[in-house]
C-alpha cells in the first residue's frame, strides 16, 4: 500500500521518539563500543539532529525515551539476561549521573520532553509515554536510536498495539551485529512500520 509521508508525517499529529541516545548507552561513556561503532557508520546521531532540528522548527513534539537505574535498583526488575548483565555495573546509567544525560546535539530543547523509565527494554509499558503523545493528538511516532535488536523493535510493536502509525528511518537507527540490523529492518519492521531515510523525513515537513 503507498504511503504518503507528507500525510503521515503531518506536524500536527506525529512526534519523533529518540530511544536511548545517552552518553552510557551510544556516546562518551558507553560500554558497549560495537554499538558505538554501529551508530557512528549509520549517522544515527547526526541524522536525528537533522529531523528534530526540522520537526522542531513546524511544533513536532520530541521526546526522549531513556533508561537509567536507581542505585539501589528500586524500580527495575531483574528478569532478562541483558538487564542482568547491566546491573552487575553498580555505576551503570545511575539516574542522574552523566551516564543518563543525551548524547551532544540532541538537546532536551526546552520543548521536548524526557521520559525516563527504570525498568524493561522498551518505552511505553509503565512510563507516561503515552498519554504524553495522546494529550498532543499524536497519530504517528517517528522511531530513532537504539537499538534494532530490542529498544526500537520494541518502540514500534508498543506503538502499534496501542493504535499508532510508526515511521523508522532506517539511517537513524542501529544494531548489531550490523547484518543483523539491517535484516531486521528489510524483513521484520516494513511489517509494522513504513521505513524510509531521515531526509525523506525532513523532505515531508518542507
Amino acid at each position: 500500500m503507498p504511503v504518503d509521508l507528507r500525510t503521515l508525517l503531518a506536524p500536527a499529529t506525529c512526534a519523533v521518539l529518540t530511544m536511548e541516545l545517552q552518553r552510557g548507552v551510544v556516546g562518551d561513556l558507553s560500554p558497549f563500543p560495537e554499538l558505538v561503532t554501529a551508530v557512528a557508520d549509520v549517522g544515527v546521531v547526526t541524522n536525528t539532529v537533522s529531523m528534530l532540528q526540522a520537526g522542531r522548527a513546524l511544533g513536532v513534539p520530541v521526546v526522549h525515551c531513556t533508561a537509567a537505574f536507581r542505585a539501589d535498583r528500586a524500580g527495575s526488575t531483574v528478569n532478562c539476561q541483558l538487564i542482568a548483565a547491566m546491573v552487575r555495573n553498580p555505576g551503570h546509567l545511575l539516574v542522574g549521573s552523566p551516564a543518563t544525560e543525551l548524547v551532544e546535539g540532541l538537546g532536551p530543547e526546552p520543548q521536548d520532553l524526557v521520559c525516563p523509565r527504570l525498568h524493561g527494554v522498551s518505552p511505553f509499558s509503565g512510563t507516561s509515554l503515552d498519554p504524553w503523545l495522546r494529550s498532543l493528538g499524536v497519530r504517528t511516532v517517528v522511531a530513532t536510536g537504539v537499538s534494532v535488536n530490542l529498544g526500537v523493535l520494541g518502540l514500534a510493536i508498543e506503538a502499534v498495539n496501542l493504535g499508532y502509525q510508526v515511521v523508522v528511518p532506517r539511517d537513524a537507527v542501529a544494531g548489531v551485529p550490523v547484518p543483523y540490523a539491517d535484516a531486521v529492518l528489510d524483513t521484520t519492521f516494513p511489517l509494522i512500520a513504513t521505513v524510509t531515510t531521515s531526509g525523506a523525513v525532513v523532505d515531508a515537513w518542507r
